[in-house]
């Protein structure tokens, strides 16, 4: 039978982090930060060790089946199961959980931790706007429900064997998904090894698009660049909404101070027309001189990359408008090998769709087991 309960119930502590400061020793317990913590788990190798005080340490100290969480800061609430960590204690902007084991599996409690009905008490919970951060007495406050501990077994391994396929389905599909972008770049760089190629500046070859789209602004979607190129944008237009640049079939756009990471967008044929930001940098290829698709892939290519980062002047956040990507250089193919290697790059868009969308829902798919389970 279920039970509804604290974590406070079933903890036999909640204790704050030690204030000790990292040292670059073998010596001492290891010191668990925040940033020590990744998707892969703890690389205890590379965690620094600490000279602490005893009270501290026991206060502090780290055993398998505890689960540390952030209590403030941009992680606030994520948590990390402990498990058979060597001599260590945990920051003080950690809080450590320690589940009474003959009431609950200290997996079961990271399972739940992950779950929306934990973020939404969590963030209700979270003390100030601007810097939301959790203590000990709201984090035991905190509601979940409790199965008996062989229930509690049978969620947490049907859980793994669930999460456990998922996350093999997903490498699976993004080796797919980086086995088509060699081909794509792999494409571009064939056919810029066209003895036809001759070196030109961008300026030579793109037209840029400034005018904005008028009256006609709410019949179009709002788009947007972003890594993994056209996308939806965040925001709707706001008081000058006329100035709203159209991205139709055959334009390559990017955000100015985003391109140094790779926002870049192209509108395919296939794709809807719409309209982007003002301060966006809209282009098209000069007609029978360069084919935009074509263009496209060879800026987001390492050719491109490399062209782009000459360009630059060192600055992460630097705004590179089109006056700038015009002084660059580029070996470029003529025309009828740009179409031709065009059409190779058409042909392995939707298999590339394809493995994205099957990513996006293989990442969803622990958010959708978690929330059948605790909020059912």
């Amino acid at each position: 039978m279920n039970t509804i309960k604290s974590l406070g119930d079933v903890c036999e502590s909640i204790t704050y982090g030690a204030t000790a400061s990292a040292v670059a020793t073998n010596h001492g317990p290891r010191f668990l930060r925040i940033t020590d913590i990744t998707e892969d788990g703890v690389d205890w190798k590379r965690v620094p060790g600490c000279q602490i005080s005893r009270q501290e340490y026991l206060s502090s100290s780290l055993s398998d089946g505890d689960i540390v969480v952030a209590r403030t800061g941009g992680t606030v609430g994520k948590s990390f199961l402990v498990s058979k960590p060597p001599d260590s204690v945990c920051a003080s902007y950690l809080l450590r959980l320690r589940p009474n084991r003959e009431e609950v599996l200290p997996e079961y409690i990271q399972l739940f931790m992950q779950s929306a009905a934990y973020w939404k008490q969590l963030m209700e919970a979270a003390q100030g706007a601007a810097q939301p951060n959790v203590n000990g007495t709201t984090l035991a406050a905190i509601k979940l429900r409790v199965p008996p501990k062989d229930g509690q077994a049978l969620v947490v391994q049907r859980a793994r064997s669930v999460l456990t396929e998922a996350e093999g389905a997903r490498k699976a599909a993004q080796k797919q998904y980086s086995e088509l972008q060699a081909l794509t770049n792999s494409v571009i760089t064939n056919s810029t090894l066209n003895c036809r190629c001759k070196p030109a500046r961008l300026e030579h070859a793109l037209c840029e698009v400034r005018d904005g789209i008028g009256r006609e602004w709410s019949s179009f979607p709002v788009l947007g660049a972003t890594r993994s190129g056209l996308a939806p944008a965040k925001e709707r237009p706001g008081k000058h909404a006329e100035r709203y640049k159209p991205v139709t079939a055959g334009t390559v756009f990017y955000n100015p101070m985003r391109i140094l990471i790779g926002s870049i967008a192209f509108v395919d044929d296939d794709d809807e027309p719409g309209i982007t930001s003002p301060d966006y940098v809209v282009l098209k290829g000069k007609l029978g001189v360069v084919d935009s698709r074509w263009f496209y892939y060879w800026l987001r290519s390492p050719l491109g990359e490399r062209c782009i980062q000459s360009l630059a002047r060192g600055a992460v956040r630097e705004r590179m408008l089109f006056n700038r990507l015009a002084e660059g250089q580029v070996q470029l193919p003529d025309y009828d090998t740009q179409v031709k290697a065009s059409k190779a790059l058409a042909q392995i868009k939707p298999m590339r769709a394809s493995i994205q969308r099957q990513i996006a829902e293989l990442e969803l798919l622990p958010q959708k087991l978690i929330a059948q389970i605790f909020e059912s």
